[in-house]
């Protein structure tokens, strides 16, 4: 028996629908990968900001008792404010900085990390890098207005 021949200008395309689902297939993959792991990245961000602004407020709870006593000023000791932050830091296993204003009123903390992808590994992007920010200001004498 005999195959047919196919028409004069007909094109044989067997296992063209496999390329192109193969191509969605990696594609959706793709997008799937990047909204995980972008994810990942912003809740890893927000534990980095959650961190950052609690080590402030425990360096913030380090004020300088020589000024604070005698009624002179509210200012946090330094040294204290930032071996406290640190502390804090230390325990929440995350790197960062503190500083202190030249005023003594406010605390700032920066902490640095990452986040280990899931997806964007296989493309090579093994972490990605995250930081965070955080400020306690000391606040004396201020009235908090009370609701109606």
């Amino acid at each position: 028996m005999r195959t047919p021949r196919p028409f004069a200008g007909h094109v044989d395309d067997r296992g063209g629908v496999t390329v192109f689902v193969a191509i969605c297939v990696v594609a959706l993959l793709g997008i799937i990968g990047v909204a995980v792991d972008g994810g990942g990245k912003m809740r890893a961000t927000e534990r980095a900001d959650f961190i950052a602004t609690e080590a402030a407020r425990a360096g913030g709870q380090a004020i300088d008792p020589a000024q604070a006593v005698p009624g002179n000023a509210i200012t946090v000791d330094s040294q204290a404010a930032q071996a406290a932050a640190q502390a804090y830091l230390r325990s929440a296993h995350m790197a960062g900085t503190v500083a202190v204003s030249a005023d003594g009123k406010t605390l700032t903390v920066t902490t640095t990390g990452s986040y280990d992808t899931k997806f964007l590994s296989v493309a090579g992007i093994g972490s990605l890098s995250v930081t965070g920010h955080g400020t306690a200001t000391l606040l004396h004498g201020v009235t908090v207005p009370e609701g109606p």
